[in-house]
């Protein structure tokens, strides 16, 4: 007899590459959706903890979806967030405040629903409490290209005043800038910076409604956040917890701004190693 033949596997077909590129960017938007998103700091308004310059990565699923989740803000959710959870104080949020632009935010939780919050002499006092604010020693900022050109661009001092620009003994110029520890209710600290007597120092007792957070800047005298109006040029106002993207998790990569793309070997030294991996 004839020997049996085993019948032949079918080829599996190859996508082909627009089939292929078009998975690839379906998977990226979910995974930047609904898992991680990058998220870069612009400005000064976190420091110390935060440097203008540094990248790191928000969870997206911290605070449950809405939305604002979404890329450019795509309305393929509801407006109101699904799988809602509450941030807790002292959380490092990501956020979005419609109207006044689709841009993102980056700020420190104060105060939850139900909370009074206030400023007396530049200290938070929470629900009637002045939260413990310790002196710690000064925060030494070396100066680089990121805030030189910040600088630039909002006419001032790279050291926000010349009272904090100094040099070290190796000639770098340097911003000193008095530095703190705030302590919140149950234990939970971080460091903050005060740089003298501000109007925004005092603020008088607000009640942070339901579904809203009080945000604010560890840099206390250099953010616009929940004590001015949500106007533009002003701050944020409160801010509804509808309007989270996500909670900072963990710093992947840092740049102070001296890298010229021509020049591959400055993308290495302009790096700053010692930032990444750095945790919230």
């Amino acid at each position: 007899p004839a020997p049996e033949t085993t019948p032949a596997k079918p080829v599996k077909k190859e996508d082909s590459f627009p089939v292929f590129l078009l998975k690839l960017v379906v998977m990226v938007a979910v995974f930047r959706s609904f898992i991680f998103s990058p998220f870069n700091i612009p400005s000064e308004s976190m420091l110390p903890r935060l440097l203008n310059g540094d990248y790191l990565v928000a969870a997206k699923w911290a605070y449950g979806y809405s939305h604002y989740s979404l890329p450019w803000s795509a309305p393929l959710l509801p407006e109101h967030r699904i799988f809602a959870r509450t941030p807790e104080r002292g959380d490092v949020v990501i956020f979005k405040q419609p109207p006044l632009n689709d841009v993102e935010y980056i700020k420190r939780v104060v105060g939850l629903p139900g909370d009074t919050v206030e400023m007396r002499a530049g200290q938070v006092v929470l629900n009637g409490t002045p939260i413990p604010k310790q002196r710690i020693a000064d925060f030494v900022l070396p100066v680089t290209q990121n805030m030189i050109d910040a600088a630039k661009r909002d006419n001032r001092d790279p050291c926000t005043s010349p009272q904090f620009a100094s040099k070290q003994s190796d000639g770098t110029d340097v911003c000193i800038y008095p530095r703190y520890q705030e302590t919140l209710p149950g234990g939970r600290t971080y460091e903050v910076l005060d740089l003298g007597p501000r109007p925004q120092d005092d603020y008088p007792p607000k009640l942070v409604p339901e579904g809203t957070l009080f945000l604010m800047g560890d840099n206390r005298d250099n953010s616009e956040d929940s004590r001015f109006p949500a106007e533009p040029g002003r701050g944020i106002g409160l801010v509804p917890m509808d309007n989270l993207v996500g909670r900072a998790t963990v710093m992947w990569w840092s740049t102070d701004g001296s890298a010229e793309w021509l020049k591959p070997w400055t993308w290495f030294s302009a790096a700053r190693w010692s930032r990444l991996g750095g945790t919230f």
